[in-house]
Order: C-alpha cells, then sequence, then structure tokens
C-alpha cells in the first residue's frame, strides 16, 4: 500500500476516533451529573476535572495520528532505485587441446557448443559406441575439462570451470 493511501486510512479513523472521544465525553458527564451530588462544599465535582484530564489525553493522542497522516498524505513517494548489473563477458578461456586426440577433441567440441549434453546425446551426435565415449569422457574429466553430473538414469556432460 502506498504512503498516501495509508495517511488517508489513517485519517479517516483518527476523525471517527475523535467522534468516539466527544460522544464518550458527552456520556461521561451525564452520569456524572446524575450520580454527584453538590455536597462538596460548593466545589464542582472532582469527576469533572478526570473526565476533562482524559478527554484532552485521547484528543491530544488522536492529534499525534492526524499529524502522522497528514506526513504520510503529503510526503513524497520514494523514488524507486533501479541498479542494473552489467554482466560482464567472461572470456571464455582458452583450453589447450594439444595433447588431447581427435575423438576427444570432437566430444569436447559437442560440450563446448552445447554448454551441458547429455551422455546419450553425444553417443548419438558422435556414431560412438556406449564404452568409447565413457573412455572418452573419463580422459576429459580426468584432464579437468569437463564435469559429469548424474542426472536419473544418464549423466549430464558439463565443462568444467
Amino acid at each position: 500500500m502506498e504512503n498516501k493511501n495509508v495517511g488517508i486510512l489513517l485519517f479517516g479513523v483518527s476523525i471517527i476516533i475523535i467522534g468516539i472521544i466527544f460522544l464518550f465525553n458527552i456520556t461521561m458527564k451525564e452520569i456524572v451529573n446524575e450520580t454527584c451530588s453538590l455536597d462538596h462544599n460548593g466545589v464542582i465535582c472532582p469527576m469533572y476535572n478526570s473526565i476533562k484530564t482524559q478527554t484532552y489525553l485521547a484528543l491530544a493522542i488522536t492529534g499525534l495520528l492526524i499529524v502522522v497522516s497528514l506526513i504520510l498524505v503529503f510526503s513524497k513517494p520514494d523514488k524507486e532505485i533501479i541498479i542494473k548489473k552489467i554482466k560482464e563477458k567472461i572470456p571464455k578461456k582458452e583450453i589447450d587441446t594439444t595433447g588431447l586426440k581427435k575423438e576427444e577433441k570432437q566430444v569436447l567440441a559437442l560440450v563446448r557448443e552445447n554448454k551441458a549434453i547429455f551422455q546419450a546425446d553425444l553417443i548419438e551426435k558422435t556414431q560412438f559406441g556406449k564404452a568409447k565415449v565413457t573412455r572418452i569422457l573419463d580422459r576429459l574429466e580426468g584432464n579437468n575439462f569437463i564435469e559429469r553430473k548424474r542426472r536419473g538414469m544418464t549423466n549430464v556432460v558439463v565443462l568444467k570451470e
């Protein structure tokens, strides 16, 4: 909820509270008039002072609510601060593939292309057997080029960062 709406709502509640205070004040004075006798040696009944004090205190608290509500109504809304982080493009690190075999380079190229690929898809795309792809991936993983992550019944092959 915006500050302005909260302020208007608080102002309305404050007005209702003021009405209740005055109704309560009138009712209390009627009760005192009926119950308090004038036998106080010519002095006004002390309950009137108590009613007056309570009324002023309640009005002061309600006045404070009104001040807060007016501040909320007339305050400027906070500006949204939008900060966009510009992702720096991390240059792809060059992988030294000089010591790799032709098949290993082919599998590594597929993994780099797709960023993450299922091992079954590598088998399908390279037309190598399961055992051969597993051995190639073992060597690439041993050289810290790739990483295999278990997903259900298959592996996902990703480049190691």
